[in-house]
């Protein structure tokens, strides 16, 4: 709003920016793999996020706005599967859907206080939005501080001879199972895209600009609020069956926030959107640690995050191009299409393991 960027434009930026961090994750995952550490990596990418909120404060047009986005999603791109790695690592395997959901709900935490923050201060300082990015800098630098002060890395004996974790021989180790996984993860994210689009329904309904994050505080309360039990809840049911069910709510989240034209049913589809995503990241995150190798997480998790990038950049450019051609509506129809895509593959998926185990 304030640059005059269009739709697309927003697609665009929140596109390469996330598809950004998630193909960094590749190299930061072999990396942690090859040195036999990971903590290192991630407070570097936590801090290198921190420091470019000062960006988004100067920022005088889009491309300074990209520029500071793109280098906070390498941030995050260089701590993400570390991060990812080192929980899997820690966590015993009959709970690790417990802990990813547990370290969901505890990262979504900050993502609705942060908007809610965001929304007093600039009802405070009549919308003054760079003041609250400098007022950001501020937890940021702490979250670095209590990484590197915090957290202890288990301590595992490096092999006398190290191998580049990406070698064709490595990546067969992986396994049919693990790819699998990547694919489907990948045609989840063709079947949403980026949480921006939620913040333009909302503005374009009529909600007061400085309300407008209160949109990102409601569907992070409910995501916190749902991973932490659906993550427990996928260390004793089907995986798959689980995934089938985060779709089914996506769908009705897409349907719900297509039909909206008021600020009640927003949020209904906003609380359904945060659902979903309580229900699945976690569970492919856990899907992810359960068939790759103990020595090959990190780029396990990294490719995973590859593939679910370059399907975000596709999905929110094809939902900019689609809301400024065929408005807001058709675009979530679209990822309501998208997530039926998904659904056949997981039970084309599910019949021919049966008919396997039949055989």
């Amino acid at each position: 709003t304030t640059l005059g960027a269009s739709a697309l434009v927003v697609g665009l930026i929140e596109g390469l920016a996330e598809a950004t961090a998630l193909m960094v994750k590749v190299f930061s995952g072999a990396l942690s793999d090859y040195l036999g550490r990971r903590k290192g990596l991630a407070v570097f990418g936590y801090a290198l996020g921190a420091l470019t909120k000062p960006v988004f404060a100067l920022a005088s047009g889009t491309g300074f706005v990209l520029a500071a986005r793109l280098l906070d999603r390498i941030g995050k791109g260089v701590r993400g599967a570390p991060r990812d790695a080192l929980i899997a690592d820690i966590a015993p395997p009959e709970i690790r859907g417990a802990a990813f959901g547990l370290r969901q709900s505890l990262d979504t935490v900050g993502a609705f206080v942060g908007p809610l923050l965001a929304t007093g201060l600039m009802l405070l300082w009549a919308d003054d939005f760079r003041a609250v990015f400098w007022v950001a800098v501020i937890p940021g630098l702490l979250a670095v501080g209590l990484l590197w002060l915090g957290v202890r890395e288990p301590e595992k004996p490096l092999p006398e001879q190290r191998s580049n974790p990406i070698r064709r021989d490595n990546l067969r180790r992986l396994g049919g199972a693990y790819w699998w996984v990547v694919g489907v993860g990948g045609l989840f994210t063709l079947a949403r895209f980026s949480e921006a689009f939620l913040v333009l329904r909302a503005q374009q309904i009529g909600i007061a600009l400085a309300l407008v994050p209160l949109v990102m505080v409601a569907m992070n309360i409910v995501y916190a609020l749902a991973a932490y039990p659906f993550g427990k809840l996928s260390d004793r049911v089907s995986h798959s069956r689980l995934l089938a069910g985060g779709l089914l709510v996506l769908i009705a989240a897409d349907l719900v926030l297509a039909a909206s034209t008021h600020w009640s049913t927003l949020l209904g589809g906003v609380a359904l959107w945060g659902i979903h995503l309580g229900m699945t990241q976690g569970l492919l995150a856990t899907m992810v640690a359960d068939t790759a190798p103990a020595d090959l997480r990190g780029t396990a998790f990294g490719f995973f995050n590859l593939v679910s990038g370059l399907a975000m950049l596709v999905a929110s450019l094809v939902a900019g191009l689609l809301w400024d051609s065929q408005g807001a509506a058709f675009t979530f129809y679209a990822g309501a299409a998208f997530c039926l895509v998904t659904l056949v593959a997981l039970a084309w998926r599910r019949a021919g393991n049966t008919a396997s185990r039949a055989g």
